[in-house]
């Protein structure tokens, strides 16, 4: 996302208008999950104007239709797929990665579909793919099968890291939902290309959200010095202070590997005073 409504007035100026809402988000963060596009196919117009408001080397990771994943299970839904492509064709090289989220009873045996569908794509893109069946994290021959295939069609797999937020029983409204919705599944940590892609899920409170992905620097770090180009997406159950916590982390990285490029500076929220 690129608005939120507690991120107005402290985050993004209030008001604002929805045009121009992602080009104040692109101050903070130079990515961005695209999520809106898991439910709903945006018009070309619209994706332009998303351009418009981002400079050239802004990242969009847009999820394919939630149609062609879990309604289709990627056999079918050409139509819905080309509109897609289509739409989000004015993204030019913003587009970082194309994402494939699958169910979660997307299982080994489904593999062979996925390698197919992974065939009729354009290869003028990236792709990223997400899995959620357990066995894809405790069979060592679903790992190594999953891998193999990704592997023949460049694409990457994305961990949703959970395990900080499931180390603890919720405390809150917005944690007790998480809990009932997100996937328990084990840590995973290895990058297949030069552009991992991690999702993290931590906790309301930014201290404990903050202690759970400790581990992480590291292995973005070790990343880095290999010379790939990895994308970290920070997530609470609340969202509430996101922007600032991916800041955090991106500044964390920055410490272990100087050479990363600092952040955009964000523009004032409130108005210019004298005092």
């Amino acid at each position: 996302m690129w608005t939120h409504r507690s991120w107005s007035g402290r985050f993004l100026p209030h008001p604002l208008p929805a045009h121009e809402r992602l080009r104040a988000y692109a101050g903070w963060c130079d990515a961005v999950e695209g999520n809106t596009t898991f439910y709903a196919t945006p018009s070309r117009e619209t994706v332009a104007s998303w351009a418009e408001q981002t400079d050239p080397d802004f990242r969009f990771l847009p999820k394919l239709p939630k149609a062609v994943t879990h309604g289709h299970r990627l056999t079918g839904g050409e139509g819905d797929l080309r509109a897609f492509l289509d739409a989000v064709e004015p993204l030019g090289p913003r587009a970082h990665m194309l994402w494939v989220q699958l169910p979660g009873a997307f299982a080994p045996d489904d593999v062979p579909v996925l390698d197919r569908f992974l065939r009729t794509l354009p290869t003028t893109h990236r792709y990223a793919v997400e899995v959620r069946h357990p066995a894809f994290f405790t069979d060592p021959g679903a790992v190594r099968t999953l891998e193999d295939t990704l592997g023949r069609h460049g694409a990457e797999w994305v961990p949703f890291d959970t395990t900080a937020f499931f180390r603890t029983p919720p405390t809150s409204d917005a944690e007790r939902e998480a809990w009932t919705r997100k996937p328990r599944l084990p840590l995973r940590t290895r990058a297949l290309t030069d552009r991992p892609v991690v999702r993290y899920l931590g906790r309301d409170d930014p201290a404990t959200t903050v202690e759970g992905w400790q581990p992480w620097l590291d292995v973005v770090a070790a990343w880095l010095r290999e010379g790939r180009s990895p994308t970290v997406f920070v997530h609470t159950p609340d969202n509430a202070d996101a922007p600032e916590l991916a800041r955090r982390f991106h500044d964390q990285v920055r410490a272990r590997v100087p050479g990363v490029a600092p952040l955009p500076e964000p523009a004032p929220v409130g108005p210019a005073t004298l005092f």
